[in-house]
């Protein structure tokens, strides 16, 4: 007998299209609502992940693995940093000096040098491979440090807007919420509508989804896939309720002067100012993105003004998580989709290099000052502790408190954290 899905009333007209939208985030979810979380050991205690992303592929040789007066250093010195014997770039002086809460990956290659790929492979931890999706690093962690009693998305990119689909198959709740430095659009009541308009409205939405359950839910039509459907649309516009109580906080006007000047006035700046208040919110996962850094042509003139911009938010971020008590259960992590060649093109480029590169981390879980990896005089092969992002994906996760090697348990099918293949990097954690 052919299933009839529609019972034609009114009301299931209304709620399908409704639906269709929120289905459309990925309808992969759907067995969240119901799951059982196997983590294997999870020691939660409030640790939360801050990434930096620095968009287009920064160079290891301008950062954290200088090779100056070497045939592929470029123009700029190595300086030393708060840590005896740990040398970073001259174009980074405020953070060389909080090298001692920060360690160094020198060795990965991540054997790509595509743009689309390596965003997937640093962030996803795998490679992206066809008709497979697996969830960002952020939906992740929102989901394996979940606070159920928060009234804050788990998982926020700044800047960006709308709604990500990047949490596969943990379901839209741990998707991506972005925002660009003021808060969410539509978190705030209309002018027109009074406050007792709006509650009344509630009520009537309330009782509305009270009556569609029980007709789901019961009956010859009854399916686990839809109360799984009801409960995701009755999250989605709860959070929405929650998130809309705490707009504040996505509110930089509430910040003193000073610090807004400590931080510069430019977008990057007021990012890093954003992405520390949502961290002292307790927002799980914050990934801040500055971008412009794909450089084929002029890669010294750019470098220098790009880390010129980042060096000193960055550097006051840490330092600020540091003394409130915050940087030893935040892991930051400063990474982009690969680096740049050691070898300087005939525009004074650097172009796409996946084989030999670096990344900057610390916080939570890690060993301050600590150097993992080596590479060769000119930097063009890793000679020594060799990792992949698959590695950095377990290492993240373990340095804050969940056990990468376990899995989410969905729909009565086991879903690894991490790869399998892989193991964390132990030499890096604390």
């Amino acid at each position: 007998m052919k299933r009839q899905a529609n019972c034609g009333s009114a009301a299931h007209e209304i709620a399908r299209r409704h639906f269709l939208g929120l289905l459309g985030a990925g309808t992969a979810g759907l067995g969240l609502l119901g799951a059982n979380r196997v983590l294997g050991g999870l020691k939660e205690q409030n640790r939360r992940v801050l990434v930096v992303f620095l968009h287009g592929g920064v160079s290891q040789l301008e950062t954290w693995d200088p090779k100056p007066m070497t045939k592929t250093g470029g123009p700029f010195r190595a300086i030393p940093t708060k840590v005896p014997g740990i040398h970073i770039s001259e174009l980074l002086p405020k953070t060389a000096q909080h090298m001692d809460k920060l360690a160094l990956i020198r060795g990965l290659n991540t054997h790509n040098n595509d743009h689309s790929k390596g965003y997937y492979q640093m962030r996803h931890g795998r490679d992206r491979m066809p008709g497979l999706d697996f969830p960002h690093l952020g939906a992740v962690t929102a989901r394996g440090l979940e606070r159920p009693q928060s009234p804050l998305p788990g998982f926020i990119r700044v800047p960006s807007g709308g709604r990500g689909s990047d949490a596969a198959y943990l379901g839209p709740r741990y998707g991506s919420i972005g925002v660009n430095g003021k808060p969410p659009v539509n978190s705030s009541r209309p002018a027109t509508l009074t406050e007792a308009a709006d509650l009344a409205r509630r009520e009537f939405r309330r009782r509305a989804d009270e009556r569609f359950a029980r007709n789901r839910h019961s009956g010859p039509f009854a399916t686990d896939s839809g109360k799984a459907e009801t409960g995701i649309y009755a999250e989605s516009y709860d959070q929405a309720l929650r998130l809309m109580a705490k707009r504040d906080v996505f509110d930089l006007s509430h910040e003193p002067q000073r610090d807004h000047e400590r931080y510069g006035k430019h977008d990057f700046g007021q990012h890093c100012l954003l992405a520390r208040r949502l961290l002292e919110n307790d927002v799980p996962f914050v990934e801040v993105t500055h971008r412009n850094y794909d450089t084929h042509n002029e890669n010294f003139s750019f470098h220098l003004e790009q880390l010129g911009e980042f060096d000193t938010p960055f550097s006051c971020l840490v330092q600020d998580l540091h003394e409130r008590g915050l940087l030893e259960s935040t892991l930051v992590v400063v990474m982009s989709e690969f680096g740049r060649t050691p070898k300087i093109n005939v525009r004074y480029g650097r172009d796409h290099w996946g084989k030999s590169w670096s990344i900057c981390l610390g916080g939570a879980g890690i060993a301050p000052g600590t150097v993992v990896g080596k590479t060769n005089e000119t930097g063009m092969e890793v000679v020594d502790r060799e990792v992949d992002h698959g590695e950095l994906f377990h290492t993240y996760l373990q340095a804050v408190g969940l056990d990468s090697h376990s899995s989410f348990t969905i729909g009565g099918r086991d879903f690894p954290l991490a790869d399998p293949a892989k193991s964390p990097i132990k030499e890096v954690l604390s």
